[in-house]
């Protein structure tokens, strides 16, 4: 043979196969066009030196791949080495040859006889073809015409890394720079030949063992290749999701969950197609005590979970995730099955790592509950799931008519996940704010049921420390009812006992709405219902009666002596009465002309040094305050509001924030001159500054004033003549 013949019977670096030598799967079914197929096309070939006693082992292997211990050891066989990029498109050197069983192909092999074309060379689904449909090129090159591909290793020391793709009439040539490259293009050709063999067969194949066997075959292919790429798996779950949706009549006739198993392995690092996820939805509902469910499923839904982006581009990954959670309803331990799944879905560490587990989570949970009182026919003991049953139809998939469901247990199934995704301290944040609008169906809110599931959940939010989580209890805007409206007793969702609406009150009027428009609000809209629970001894309503008198928020008398009446009524009402009728004469003496205009208190004081200085006299005449550089908070609010003469006062460097600047902004309107440099204010603080109209002068040096909320300052604040906005956002 001619010096540089590429021979793949030779002595080399690199493993070859030639179907001529294989072994063959035969089908007893003589109709079937598939009937001798090569075991090679089940098995990729491994780039590896190998002897004698190794190539007998490796062709003993594929011989029975039909067993487990054969397919593990191939796969870890091959899967040994590096790891490559699928190539879909790239510039390398053709060679074709003709004639490649005779003495001339031998003679044209010769490197001194040998013509090299460059072509941009791009690899679809059926075909490699050139961006320059000429020369050795002018012909694409299907896969189905390709007999062998192999590496002509014996020409490594050459510096020629070259692939022989072994064709019907010749051979062709493909040479790059280096050998890792070679083998990059040398393994995307195997895969790209395989999966076009696999396609055909198992769309034609007719017997269930066979079609088991080839998928079996198929997923090892897939498990051993040396490529790195999303496609590796997904392709092969595309031909299965093409294959349960146009076999149907050879897919009926094997157990599902024999199926998924052969398949399983390939959901590892991908999501599953839009067919699997129909069918595995199917799977939970027949089946949902199968040890699958909770073995093979809880890894995939859990990958949906964390990377889905958009269930309304994927409603089939969203009909999924609902149909698993109420198989694990389904198990003997029920919604504690549920539980430890959203447990497993938040992980052990105080905080989720996913972003979007839980907005997937609520939107799943949302999308079931609009599901059960969407159908108008339900009566009150039956609600209707949206399902989707699938018979399949030749191509087309049919989507049956909703199936009842008892509304009780799968009701509770969902909002059992919020009741649990509440329970964690870093998702109820976020909780709190999808659920602030209300968004569920006016049909579950009037609903009993629905309602008493829902009061665990709105209790974890009301009675958690942070603003911006129990603030959510209440409308997203003014004029939107929220949660509070909605527990009110006489609300769509109140009962006579009152007690979430006790705990959403409490938790507000204590915290962050202790204000005069919150309180007028209440005068408005909830009197009776807030006299009512007073009178029942719900001291947290009898202190909200008491603010209401207290800021003189009802001007008719009549209102006001019911108020103190209802207050009266009770032993703890009366006592709560006459402290603030104390209070009242307090502040009176405290607001009578005299004393100083101007006042400063000296560093490190602290609110219970000022509510001391001014408890020993009169200040009705003091105008300037002073609190810069000593430790008054939010709480010494309650004690400036009393001064309303005051015109200047300076909070610089203390720990003032928002909450006490929203008390004063309801309360000192003639104020004139605000310090706040070097204080912890926000934006959400900061925009109700716009309420004092009479301010002149205002220093937000060092605070986390934004752009857009002093934009709004400047434009609600016109008589404001100076502005310090030093080292801000907005500077």
């Amino acid at each position: 043979m001619a010096a540089g013949s590429p021979d793949k019977n030779s002595s080399s670096s690199s493993t070859s196969f030639n179907n001529e030598n294989l072994p063959l799967v035969t089908s007893s079914n003589s109709s079937n066009r598939h009937k001798n197929i090569p075991v090679s096309l089940a098995l990729p070939v491994a780039n590896t030196t190998t002897n004698a006693n190794s190539q007998q082992a490796l062709t003993t292997a594929t011989t029975t791949t039909t067993t487990t211990t054969s397919s593990c050891a191939m796969r870890c066989f091959c899967c040994a080495g590096p790891k490559y990029n699928m190539i879909q498109e790239g510039d390398i050197s053709i060679c074709r040859l003709n004639h490649t069983r005779t003495v001339i192909s031998k003679i044209m092999s010769s490197k001194f006889l040998r013509r090299w074309e460059c072509h941009h060379l791009s690899l679809d689904n059926e075909k490699m073809f050139s961006s320059t449909a000429q020369g050795f090129m002018e012909n694409d090159i299907q896969y189905s015409k390709i007999e062998d591909v192999y590496i002509v290793s014996r020409w490594d020391y050459g510096q020629k890394f070259c692939i022989r793709i072994t064709l019907i009439d010749g051979s062709v040539l493909l040479q790059t720079n280096n050998a890792y490259l070679r083998d990059q293009w040398f393994h995307t050709i195997q895969w790209k030949r395989n999966v076009y063999r696999y396609r055909k067969l198992l769309v034609n194949a007719t017997r269930p063992e066979i079609l088991l066997r080839e998928i079996k075959n198929l997923v090892d292919v897939c498990m051993s290749s040396r490529l790195q790429d999303d496609s590796v798996q997904l392709e092969p779950l595309k031909i299965i999701a093409e294959l349960v949706s146009n076999n149907q009549t050879c897919v009926s006739h094997i157990k599902k969950d024999e199926l998924i198993e052969t398949f399983g392995s390939l959901l590892e690092n991908c999501l599953p197609p839009s067919e699997i996820c129909s069918f595995f939805s199917q799977f939970c509902r027949e089946m949902p005590r199968s040890t699958i469910v909770q073995q093979l499923f809880t890894p995939v839904i859990l990958r949906i979970l964390k990377h889905n982006m958009d269930f309304g581009k994927y409603p089939h990954m969203r009909l999924f995730v609902q149909d698993y959670i109420l198989a694990l309803k389904s198990q003997n331990n029920g919604i504690e099955a549920v539980n430890r799944f959203i447990h497993s879905a938040h992980g052990r560490s105080a905080s989720c790592p996913h972003n979007r587990m839980l907005n997937n989570l609520v939107a799943v949970c949302l999308a079931a509950i609009y599901s059960f009182f969407d159908d108008p026919d339900s009566d009150s003991s039956k609600i209707s799931i949206a399902k989707l049953t699938q018979e399949w139809q030749g191509d087309c998939i049919v989507i049956d008519d909703r199936i009842p469901i008892d509304d009780e247990d799968t009701l509770m199934c969902f909002v059992s996940v919020f009741q649990t995704m509440s329970g964690y301290e870093d998702w109820r944040p976020g909780l709190a704010s999808l659920l602030q609008p209300l968004p569920f169906p006016k049909e579950a809110l009037v609903s009993d049921k629905f309602v008493e599931y829902m009061k665990p959940v709105l209790s974890n939010i009301a009675n958690d420390k942070r603003c911006e989580v129990h603030s959510t209890v209440l409308g997203v805007r003014e004029g939107k009812e929220g949660w509070f409206e909605l527990y009110c007793p006489g609300g769509l969702a109140g009962d006579d006992d009152g007690l979430n609406y006790s705990e959403m009150m409490n938790k507000l009027i204590y915290c962050c709405m202790k204000r005069r428009k919150f309180l007028e609000y209440l005068a408005q809209q909830m009197l009776s219902p807030i006299m009512l629970l007073a009178l029942r001894g719900d001291e947290t309503m009898m202190d909200v009666l008491c603010l209401i008198i207290q800021m003189d928020i009802t001007e008719n008398s009549d209102t006001r002596l019911q108020v103190i009446t209802t207050l009266e009524t009770t032993k703890e009402g009366h006592k709560r009465y006459c402290n603030l009728c104390e209070r009242q004469s307090a502040l009176k003496e405290l607001q009578q002309k005299g004393g100083p205009t101007m006042l400063t208190l000296p560093s490190k004081s602290t609110d219970a040094d000022l509510a001391k200085l001014l408890s020993t006299g009169s200040f009705g005449n003091l105008e300037s305050l002073s609190l810069a550089f000593t430790n008054v908070t939010s709480a010494c609010a309650e004690l400036l509001i009393q001064l309303p003469t005051l015109k200047y006062l300076n909070m610089w460097s203390t720990q003032f924030g928002d909450v006490g600047l929203q008390l004063i902004s309801d309360n000192l309107h003639g104020l004139q001159v605000l310090n706040l440099c070097e204080t912890p204010v926000t934006d959400k603080g900061l925009s109700c500054l716009s309420s004092m109209k009479g301010l002149r002068r205002l220093n937000l040096n060092s605070t986390q004033l934004s752009p857009l909320t002093y934009e709004g300052l400047k434009e609600k604040l016109p008589n404001l003549q100076e502005v310090d906005i030093r080292y801000t956002e907005a500077w």
